[in-house]
């Protein structure tokens, strides 16, 4: 009987220790695999995927950032990063039992907008009928004070926000010419109490022009609440003001969502009071961020036109007794405001920092 018993006991743990080796483990995380894909159109977008077996959740720490701990069941994550630098991304695993694997990794975000200067339309140097009376190609490594002024603080005390209620503080130090262009930059920062810097420059008392082709060949940022300009002021502002002297908007773009690849070229004058017409031309595909893009206006006597890489979109008679304005001399005015009553302000979106690149501006005037 005692042998039998024993004889039971030890099929009863051999089947106990069979059993045992087929329980599977299934409270704790094991194999941890992260892969991180940073964006390479200068979103600073990164995408994490993490997966791992025996895994209930998933979670990511952004360094010591602000942002709330991100988690989710799919180990599918995206942030958007609006300020270069070194990131640490913390990347863990949970499993039932409440343990975790952890896997920590480092993106450098950049938002240098890489494009070759080459990429994009180009313009000629002679139109028939025309002679090339003015030209900037920012060659050098500066900008050339024979023909620039800058513009320098917020506008106040006579028109602070500079009439539009911007954000941004201008300083000469965000203006930068290298390799035959000329790199105006939005950046955030605190300066002089403001959160935003960026660069407006101008001819006035340098150079003035009445009539003719001018065309601007420019790369242009992008992102909700930026807002890059190419214009003309009459050059009596001084005395009669605005807007009575009359304003040429030859670009303007407002930035953000779907309005990055649509341009507005735009005329404000004085008749009782301030009007103003203008019209727009949108790409096809893509923005005006992706490559180098010539703006022109063609202004005559009778009229001004407008033309994104030669096709004609808009056009203003001003015969009229009311727009003499246009009539006079005007001087170039070259700025990136952040923030304004048209484009509203940046948000969470908007990367920073932003750049407009000008590779040159060329003044033509009939023989």
């Amino acid at each position: 009987m005692i042998v039998r018993l024993i004889g039971l006991m030890l099929i009863l743990h051999g089947l106990i220790a069979c059993d045992s080796e087929n329980i599977v483990d299934t409270a704790n995380p094991e194999n941890l695999d992260v892969e991180v894909n940073i964006a390479d159109d200068g979103s600073g977008k990164v995408e994490i995927l993490a997966a791992a077996d025996n895994t209930v959740e998933y979670h990511l720490r952004i360094g010591a950032s602000e942002q709330p701990e991100q988690v989710n069941t799919t180990g599918i994550f995206e942030h958007t990063f609006i300020q270069p630098g070194k990131y640490q991304l913390d990347i863990r695993a949970y499993g039932l039992s409440g343990r975790y694997l952890r896997e920590v990794r480092y993106v450098i975000i950049s938002f240098d907008q890489d494009i070759p200067v080459e990429d994009g339309y180009i313009t000629p140097l002679n139109y028939d009928g025309y002679n090339l009376v003015w030209l900037d190609e920012f060659d050098g490594n500066s900008v050339n004070t024979d023909y620039w002024v800058f513009e320098t603080g917020t506008g106040c005390p006579n028109v602070c926000g500079w009439g539009n209620n911007e954000l941004q503080y201008y300083r000469k130090e965000n203006a930068s010419v290298a390799d035959g262009v000329l790199t105006i930059e939005a950046r955030k920062e605190s300066y002089q109490g403001n959160q935003y810097t960026s660069t407006r420059m101008k001819t006035q008392g340098k150079e003035i022009f009445r009539y003719g082709r001018i065309d601007v060949r420019a790369l242009l940022p992008k992102g909700q609440g930026i807002w890059p300009a190419v214009w003309m002021l009459g050059n009596n502002i001084t005395s009669v003001g605005w807007p009575k002297c009359g304003e040429i908007d030859i670009m303007e773009m407002i930035g953000g969502s779907g309005r990055d690849k649509t341009t507005h070229g735009t005329l404000h004058w004085d008749n009782n009071g301030h009007n103003y017409t203008g019209g727009s031309y949108s790409l096809q595909s893509g923005t005006f961020a992706d490559e180098f893009h010539v703006f022109s206006i063609i202004w005559n006597e009778t009229q001004i036109q407008w033309l994104v890489n030669d096709i004609r979109f808009h056009t203003i008679n001003i015969t009229p007794g009311h727009m003499t304005e246009f009539h006079e001399n005007f001087f170039f005015i070259l700025n990136v405001a952040v923030g304004g009553n048209w484009p509203g302000n940046p948000d969470e979106t908007t990367v920073f920092p932003q750049q407009m690149k000008v590779d040159y501006i060329r003044v033509f005037q009939q023989n």
